[in-house]
C-alpha cells in the first residue's frame, strides 16, 4: 500500500534526539511514498547523540496540525526540551483531538503524556529514570493516567508508542498501518 498524499512531521529536540528513531521511521514511510517534514525548536542543522545530522524544516511554532495526517515525537536524550515547550504540548493535543495519528518512541511518550494525550491509553515508553520527575518513565506514564505496557511497539486508536531504536521499523509500519 502507498503513502501517497499522506504528510507527517517528526518532532525532534535540536541536540541529542536518538538518530535511528529519526532516520529509521524517516526512511521507511518516505520510501512509502509520505512526505515528512522535521520540525524542531529552531530551524537548520539538529544533531543526534550518534552525530547523525537533519535540517529542521520548520519551528514548533511553524507547526500546523492541520497540514499533517500524522505528528510523530522522536526520543532520545534531548526529550526534556521537547517536552518542556508550551507548543510541542499543544501540537500533541490538537492532533489527538482532531483524531490524527500520534506516535512517540523511546522517551518521547513521556511528552504525549504531560499532554494528557495518554490519559486512559495503554502506552510503552523507554523505561530508565526520568530525571525531571525523579522516578521511571514508565511511572511517569501512569502519572498521567495511562497504562504502562511492556511491549516494544504498543497502539491504542491512533496513537502508537514504541520503546526505542529497536522497535523503530515496527513502529513505522504501525504509523503506516493507521494512514491506510
Amino acid at each position: 500500500m502507498s503513502l501517497e498524499g499522506k504528510k507527517i512531521v517528526m518532532i525532534i529536540a535540536p541536540d541529542n534526539f536518538r538518530d535511528e528513531e529519526l532516520f529509521v521511521p524517516k526512511e521507511y514511510l518516505e520510501g512509502k511514498g509520505a512526505e515528512v517534514t522535521v520540525a524542531s525548536t529552531k530551524k537548520g542543522t539538529c544533531t543526534g547523540a550518534l552525530g547523525g545530522t537533519v535540517e529542521a524544516e520548520k519551528t514548533l511554532g511553524e507547526v500546523n496540525i492541520g497540514e499533517y495526517d500524522a505528528v510523530m515525537f522522536i526520543g532520545g536524550g534531548g526529550t526534556p526540551i521537547i517536552r518542556a515547550e508550551e507548543r510541542a504540548l499543544e501540537i500533541a493535543m490538537g492532533t489527538a483531538k482532531n483524531g490524527k495519528v500520534i506516535a512517540a518512541i523511546c522517551w518521547a511518550p513521556t511528552t504525549l503524556a504531560k499532554a494528557g494525550v495518554l490519559e486512559g491509553k495503554n502506552a510503552t515508553v523507554w523505561v530508565g529514570n526520568d530525571t525531571e520527575y525523579g522516578i521511571g518513565t514508565d511511572k511517569v506514564l501512569e502519572k498521567y493516567g495511562a497504562t504502562y505496557v511492556d511491549k516494544p511497539v504498543v497502539v491504542d486508536g491512533k496513537i502508537v508508542t514504541a520503546v526505542g531504536p529497536s522497535a523503530a521499523k515496527e513502529f513505522a509500519k504501525e504509523i503506516e498501518k493507521l494512514l491506510q
